[in-house]
């Protein structure tokens, strides 16, 4: 039985490729996107998504979310990762590529929640500021939602600490609050991070094979990774990227692939180590403990690579 999903999400190449993966799978029915700020801006963020609707057929609806953080100022869109137009400075025709849903972000996530109570699952790979709004407007969808699966933070595991600063991912310094009031709210929340995605690397040679291997996807992710991989070869001298987005798609469809742990997690909201990810494992309550009020989440920590890899090929080759 295929898992409803509402992807909130940012696009960007490697959001694209999740787009494309959770609609390939036969086990998920991705019936929204909602699109925030991030890779690129909300404009782009939300002309990539239609496009990518328009052109691969997707029924899925696309809402328009937040532009800004919570609290924060909105940095600049991360164009020296992504491109000018959010997916690796490919051609996008200036055409009409459909309306988008008469219902904002937060709405949409709301309204569809109560609509199927206990049956959508949120996975959101970007910025959680949509997120943050929906429990703001409606604090009861904590009890309604199927489960929350973030792409997002880094624990440490593996000496995977952060991409922004030393310790600090750049979805959850880009809205820290938004980050900390998702984390701590009373539904079950899995966290995908860098603990995991940095273990998992498409390399140039899998890229090549999946534009053969996937006749209906294969030639437009090779397509857009072009920039992404040139980026990553720069920065990270890798021959390939680090598979984030995808990675948070194939924990709803395969969660065995995946090795977790659980414990109550906060996100630092000021000060140098600003978008920091903590987790408290143990059950002791301390003199001053401003973890132990909130619901234990659970955390990633080890994947299995290749499996992952397999997963998404065969997903994108079958659909």
């Amino acid at each position: 039985m295929s898992k409803k999903v509402i992807l909130d999400t940012d696009p960007g190449i490697d959001d694209t490729m999740a787009i494309l993966f959770a609609h390939a799978s036969k086990r998920i029915d991705l019936i929204g996107i909602t699109t925030v700020f991030g890779n690129a801006t909300i404009e782009n963020a939300t002309r990539n998504a239609l496009f990518v609707k328009h052109r691969f057929g997707l029924s899925a609806d696309v809402s328009v979310g937040s532009d800004t953080p919570l609290v924060l100022e909105a940095g600049e869109p991360t164009t020296f990762v992504h491109g000018d137009n959010g997916l690796g400075n490919i051609i996008i025709p200036d055409e009409y590529y459909g309306e988008v849903d008469v219902l904002r972000a937060e709405d949409f996530i709301i309204d569809r929640i109560k609509k199927f109570p206990g049956e959508i699952t949120l996975i959101a790979v970007g910025r959680l500021t949509n997120l943050a709004r929906a429990l703001d407007k409606a604090p009861e969808i904590a009890g309604l939602v199927k489960e929350v699966v973030i792409m997002g933070g880094a624990f440490g595991h593996h000496n995977h600490c952060g991409n922004v600063t030393p310790f600090a991912e750049a979805n959850f310094i880009g809205d820290p609050q938004a980050a900390d009031k998702v984390i701590t709210a009373n539904w079950p929340t899995t966290i995908v991070g860098l603990d995991v995605t940095h273990q998992t690397v498409m390399s140039s040679r899998y890229i090549d094979h999946l534009r053969s291997r996937s006749e209906r996807y294969g030639k437009f992710i090779y397509d857009i990774t072009q920039f992404y991989t040139d980026f990553h070869r720069r920065e990270a001298g890798i021959d390939g990227f680090y598979v984030h987005d995808s990675s948070a798609i194939a924990y709803a469809i395969s969660p065995e692939l995946f090795t977790t742990i659980k414990g109550k997690i906060r996100v630092v909201t000021e000060g140098p180590a600003i978008g920091h990810t903590m987790i408290k494992k143990d059950d002791r309550r301390y003199p001053i403990d401003e973890w132990s009020d909130y619901p234990a989440q659970r955390v990633c920590v080890d994947v299995d690579s290749a499996g992952l890899l397999e997963l998404y090929a065969s997903t994108l080759a079958a659909g």
